[in-house]
């Protein structure tokens, strides 16, 4: 739950600042320290620490006053991307969270466009940092209640930052949720729940419909399990507006990859409960879209299942069908994610909408492609690539665009069915991947996250926990865009 906000058009004074415990001071760049309150502490901490003032635009500093607050000031340049303004943010409120107090106080100054967007960027990271992720320690640890902002008014009370932070807060709180706890069962229940919440309407796909229906992909993956509890799920919003063609969301669902008959070790096992990120993403992103009323028509398509070891499970040089009706030739059971995604999208794309967007942690390419700062992207066109880019801008959260070239089809060839599930030699799989997966979306237009920068270490963007929820600000830049 995120805490309460109380804006104030005011800016902050000498008095509200010492009555305050927590306090960040954002200011434009310059090379003189501005006479505010706090401001005689400040220039002689920078004084001791042989700082210039705009070194403020790099690292935020931490002053204590007399009265007790402790105040982080910091300097955003006029021409910083959201993604540095969320950065700098990010810093200068882990000074203040880390002592985990109840209430926070945020003022902005500056010329109305810089305050408006210094604002946004601070309430944001604020609020979705505010929120305790699910832990199941014996002592949790005190929960900010109450933001108070001064210097700017939204003109909207700050719901669109609002609606981000608790969708992007959704996200990551499904996320990092133990394979014990969220189960593929579990998780449906969970997603009714939300249905409910958001007034979504919900229908389910079981392993044993999907069997009869010739879901042969997901189910290779899904059959290991002895649950059989997996099942893809159909979530539709529509707004007030909504009418006609909606944009599709799908989400990779695997909420624990062992790796299957191909095992993996240890190392690469742990943190596989993560792994169905790409679902979380499409969930906070109806989540926000909800919030927002948007006026759009959404479907969400979820994967869900487990990837295990068992008698039952997918072996290797199997051929299995889609629900497409294309053959494939089993490689590497630990490329379930793009089996799960075949029928997936196969489901989505019979539904006729005017674009498919999907989110997966898919292939360990592309981490070693781009590391864990920004994930890749691939579009059927070069206009749809210009509008996730244009989306990655806006929301701060950065991606790359990747070619997939027909001729890279050549490394997926079988001889005994349509296509290889993947390839051996591990070469470019985040495009082989991409072009396993065209085959499923027909000529729907359709973009494709491969989410490498799902889980960050010391936090990304606005966001300072680990998992990030990388994507769903993202998703609602992209659906800006789409109305433009």
């Amino acid at each position: 739950m995120l805490p309460k906000l109380a804006e104030n058009k005011q800016e902050i004074t000498e008095k509200s600042l010492q009555s305050a415990t927590h306090a960040l001071i954002l200011l434009p760049v310059s090379k003189t320290l501005p006479e505010l309150a706090g401001s005689v502490e400040l220039k002689a901490v920078m004084k001791r620490r042989d700082l210039k003032p705009d070194a403020l635009a790099k690292s935020p500093v931490a002053v204590q006053l007399p009265g007790g607050t402790l105040a982080v000031y910091a300097m955003l340049k006029p021409d910083a991307s959201t993604f540095e303004a969320h950065e700098l943010v990010r810093k200068g409120l882990a000074l203040l969270l880390a002592e985990h107090p109840k209430a926070l106080t945020l003022a902005v100054f500056g010329e109305a466009d810089f305050k408006a967007r210094a604002a946004d960027a601070a309430v944001y990271s604020a609020l979705v940092n505010a929120v305790q992720l699910p832990s199941r320690k014996t002592k949790p640890e005190t929960e900010l209640k109450t933001v108070q902002l001064f210097g700017h008014q939204s003109a909207d009370g700050f719901a669109r930052v609002q609606a981000l932070a608790e969708g992007n807060s959704l996200t990551r709180s499904l996320t990092v949720q133990g394979p014990d706890e969220l189960t593929p069962g579990v998780y449906r229940k969970r997603i009714k729940a939300l249905a409910k919440q958001y007034g979504w309407t919900v229908e389910e796909y079981s392993f044993d419909k999907l069997k009869k229906m010739g879901a042969g992909a997901f189910c290779a993956v899904a059959q290991g399990s002895p649950a059989k509890d997996a099942a893809i799920v159909r979530i539709s919003y529509k707004g007030k507006a909504g009418k006609g063609k909606p944009v599709a969301f799908v989400g990779k669902g695997i909420c624990f990859d062992t790796g299957g008959h191909n095992l993996k070790p240890a190392k690469y096992m742990q943190g596989m409960h993560e792994d169905m990120n790409g679902s979380a993403v499409v969930l906070g992103i109806l989540a926000a879209a909800s919030k927002l009323k948007l006026p759009v028509a959404l479907d969400g398509w979820v994967a869900l299942a487990e990837n295990h070891i068992s008698p039952e499970a997918y072996r290797q040089n199997e051929v299995v069908k889609a629900l497409n009706g294309t053959t494939i030739e089993i490689v590497h059971t630990d490329a379930e994610g793009r089996m799960v995604l075949a029928d997936t999208l196969t489901l989505a794309a019979r539904a006729k909408p005017q674009l498919i967007a999907d989110f997966a942690t898919l292939t360990g390419s592309m981490h070693y492609a781009l590391g864990s700062r920004m994930s890749g992207v691939f579009a059927t066109s070069s206009a749809l690539a210009h509008q996730a880019s244009r989306a990655a801008i806006a929301s701060g959260e950065r991606i790359v665009v990747f070619p997939y070239p027909e001729d890279y089809d050549s490394q997926l060839d079988s001889t005994v069915a349509d296509v290889k599930q993947c390839s051996m030699e591990g070469e470019a799989d985040h495009i082989l991947a991409t072009r396993f997966l065209s085959r499923f979306v027909g000529d729907t237009p359709w973009l494709h996250m491969d989410l490498s920068a799902h889980s960050c270490k010391g936090g990304l963007g606005a966001v300072m926990s680990d998992a990030n929820g990388f994507g769903v600000a993202w998703g609602i830049a992209l659906l800006d865009s789409l109305k433009a």
